[in-house]
């Protein structure tokens, strides 16, 4: 298998149930993510989170959207718990090798394996945890605005 960096986008923070999420799409640089993908993905979003439990921590964290170089589709939500760790909730679609029912690459479904992401994701959870230290952890108050400002650069991932 021939590895090859894939394209990183930030198409700007959203809210989901009170929670403010970074937002990172990866995909083929020929092939952009569909808007049929992003929309069943992000539908799917609430649902997905709905057993965060609220401990405290601020309401944040990131999500990445990711469009396999086959069929598979992937949505990663990672959020922010016990104010210094990461809890990650995953769905993917057209993935047969998971689980999923077809290789509709909309129809998402949630994983229940201890995965956390792949090598190209890897590199958003990279930058998440050295802005979190930097904005949330670091300063003498904690600073959610500029957190949320604070994304990987745009362009290649994955070296």
């Amino acid at each position: 298998m021939a590895f090859r960096d894939k394209d990183l986008r930030t198409p700007g923070p959203i809210m989901v149930d009170g929670r403010q999420l970074k937002r990172y799409h990866i995909d083929q640089p020929e092939r952009p993510i569909e808007p049929e993908v992003e929309k069943a993905a992000y539908d799917l979003l609430p649902a997905l989170l709905a057993d965060v439990v609220d401990d405290g921590t601020p309401a944040a964290g990131w999500v990445v959207l990711h469009r396999g170089a086959d069929s598979g589709a992937y949505l990663l939500a990672y959020i922010w718990v016990w104010d210094n760790a990461v809890e990650v909730r995953i769905a993917a679609a057209g993935q047969l090798a998971l689980d999923c029912p077809d290789l509709d690459p909309t129809h998402f479904v949630e994983l229940r394996r201890p995965a956390v992401g792949c090598v190209w994701e890897l590199a958003v959870l990279e930058h998440e945890r050295a802005a979190w230290v930097r904005h949330m952890l670091l300063p003498e108050r904690p600073d959610l605005i500029n957190y949320l400002r604070d994304t990987r650069a745009e362009g290649p991932v994955g070296r």
